[in-house]
């Protein structure tokens, strides 16, 4: 009994993980398995047979690929310019010191923690009462979606530069080395894990986004947004493809991270 116990104890902790990795990534396995799948009627639900047809043809209809183009087009933008706006924040919230630094360091979490559908309405009333209700679509989407990626990116690239050693700007200027070759050769290699990091995740968060987007989205139409029209009346096995498609791209993204930061160490 007392064997069995301690068995237990050392090993429960890693089965637990197992666990939760096992909960977490079984949706993306399924996902990726139906998107193989030839359903006999308009919804991918229930396996059928074996079949390449939705991988050969991953638009089911131009409006999926439209649909699929917009929130592609939208992601990039706002994950440029709320990459750019947070990473100058950050540098700004860590490296000085103003009077309104913890207000501001309050007002940045507002986005995280307030209900997307408040902000969602929050922004229509907004956009409608400047620009008018026709305007609404392209330019409003990606402007919500800045403003609610920006938090995210302020928090992970702070992170970044709270836990990156002082001491080593120090020794480059020791070394007469200016502002500008400290910072593009210090600096920002040892920053560039967390901005890369916080722009992956403001292209994820634009991307999968619904709920603000159906606020400010107007005409348009985004691919979440599509999903959500087409399960209503249909479920085809693209849909699966598109998603396996973006599991695929995210994990290269990730392991190719995690081979150049490995090479990088190696040459060290």
């Amino acid at each position: 009994m007392t064997r069995t116990l301690t068995w237990i104890r050392e090993h429960l902790l890693a089965a637990v993980t197992v666990l939760v990795f096992v909960f977490m990534l079984a949706p993306n396995a399924i996902i990726l398995w139906m998107s193989f799948n030839k359903p006999v009627g308009r919804f991918n639900y229930t396996w059928e047979q074996f079949s390449l047809d939705a991988w050969k043809n991953p638009c089911a209809s131009n409006d999926m690929c439209q649909s699929l183009s917009l929130s592609v087009e939208i992601g990039l933008v706002a994950t440029v310019v709320s990459t750019i706006l947070g990473t100058m924040i950050a540098f700004a919230m860590v490296r000085h010191r103003f009077r309104a630094r913890s207000g501001i360091n309050g007002l940045l979490f507002l986005p995280m923690a307030a209900p997307e559908v408040v902000m969602g309405a929050t922004l229509t009333a907004l956009f409608f009462n400047t620009i008018g209700p026709g305007s609404l679509g392209f330019w409003t989407i990606t402007i919500a979606h800045i403003m609610f990626c920006l938090s995210y990116v302020v928090v992970t690239v702070k992170s970044r530069l709270a836990g990156m050693d002082p001491t080593l700007e120090r020794a480059a200027q020791d070394l007469y080395a200016t502002p500008t070759q400290t910072f593009m050769k210090v600096t920002l290699p040892l920053v560039a894990p967390g901005i890369a990091a916080a722009a992956l995740l403001s292209f994820a968060l634009s991307v999968d986004d619904y709920i603000i987007t159906a606020f400010t989205a107007g005409q348009r139409e985004t691919f979440p947004m599509y999903i959500w029209g087409s399960v209503q009346r249909a479920y085809p096995a693209q849909i699966d493809v598109i998603g396996s498609m973006m599991l695929l791209v995210t994990m290269a993204v990730i392991a190719l991270s995690q081979v150049l930061g490995r090479a990088r160490t190696a040459r060290r």
